[in-house]
């Protein structure tokens, strides 16, 4: 019986940290694995911050399309130039924050230049235009948390 014990043995302190790295970073859920353990950490989102985040940059899309229809405002994310996040994580519109930011709205991109940066577990990850064009909309701020598949940028 004490085998069975001793492999059910759960790392309290891991599940507190990443209890609260979700409560910094605003994300839903987060998953550490190593040799022998997995621990997934997971919340629903009710009345977080990331929901209220998420709905500051719609509202000049929604206002601004408001004389054409409902339907563009939903469009940034059924853009077909929509770049999407790849990943969970905080999206970071500059190198660092006393340097310019890679992107602005008006600027033409080529494929492969690097529109923002996402911080995923202490790594940062470029985020590169997949095709050349005029960035016209921006739709997340600097250091805002962003979901899988959350549309980003708008390449026309």
């Amino acid at each position: 019986m004490s085998d069975k014990a001793g492999s059910m043995q759960v790392d309290v302190t891991l599940v507190r940290q990443l209890a609260e790295l979700l409560d910094k970073t605003g994300l839903s859920e987060i998953e550490v694995e190593d040799k022998d353990r997995k621990i997934r950490v997971a919340r629903t989102l009710q009345a977080a911050a990331a929901p209220v985040q998420f709905a500051a940059p719609a509202a000049p899309v929604a206002a601004a399309a408001a004389p054409a229809a409902a339907a563009p405002a939903a469009s940034p994310a059924d853009h077909p130039g929509a770049v999407k996040s790849p990943m969970v994580g905080t999206v970071y519109l500059a190198p660092s924050p006393d340097a310019s930011d890679f992107i602005s709205v008006g600027a033409t991109v080529k494929e492969g230049d690097t529109l923002l940066i996402i911080e995923a577990m202490k790594v940062m990850n470029t985020i590169a235009a997949p095709r050349g064009g005029k960035i016209t909309q921006i739709l997340v701020a600097n250091a805002q948390p962003v979901e899988f598949d959350q549309p980003l940028v708008v390449i026309e």
